[in-house]
């Protein structure tokens, strides 16, 4: 059975928790090597689902195996930008699961107004580079030693799509 890509609800929380720390912990792809705390995450979750933020999982029978935010930016000359995350669990990439996560949020943010959605990759990230080129990211430049990981240092591409 192939994953559905569904809306974010607070019955998705404790895999997602799950899902996000998995992917951190590779320390290849998140800005944090492991997920923040229970409670810091479940209240970031929440906030997301409450200011209605595009926010979707994609569930493989009833567990969660990835997702895709667009997080909204603060401050009324940013109220058009949002700013995308997504992850997916390795056994299910390259499968086209990262890109019906990202068309649904990237629709969901036109829908509620956002005009810009930003978003950074490692260098050396060349196959989800490829992902966001293909879905109509535009690469704005690079960011030198914009991420550090224990003594691993890496440029980061800033990209963003306009609507």
């Amino acid at each position: 059975m192939s994953p559905l890509v569904v809306a974010t609800q607070e019955a998705h929380l404790p895999d997602l928790y799950s899902v996000i720390d998995s992917v951190a912990r590779e320390g290849k792809y998140l800005a944090f090597t492991k997920a923040p705390a229970w409670e810091q995450s479940v209240a970031f979750y929440r906030g997301l689902l409450k200011a209605g933020n595009p926010y979707f999982v994609a569930v493989a029978g009833t567990k969660v195996v990835g997702w895709c935010d667009v997080s909204f930016l603060v401050g009324e000359s940013r109220a058009h930008i949002g700013v995308l995350g997504i992850g997916l669990l390795p056994e299910f990439r390259h499968q086209g699961l990262g890109r019906k996560l990202m068309e649904a949020a990237i629709a969901r943010s036109w829908a509620v107004g956002l005009t810009r959605i930003e978003l950074n990759v490692r260098e050396d990230n060349h196959n989800a580079k490829a992902l966001y080129e293909r879905l109509g990211f535009e690469t704005e430049g690079l960011r030198r030693k914009a991420s550090v990981i224990g003594n691993e240092v890496h440029n980061v591409w800033a990209m963003s799509l306009l609507r």
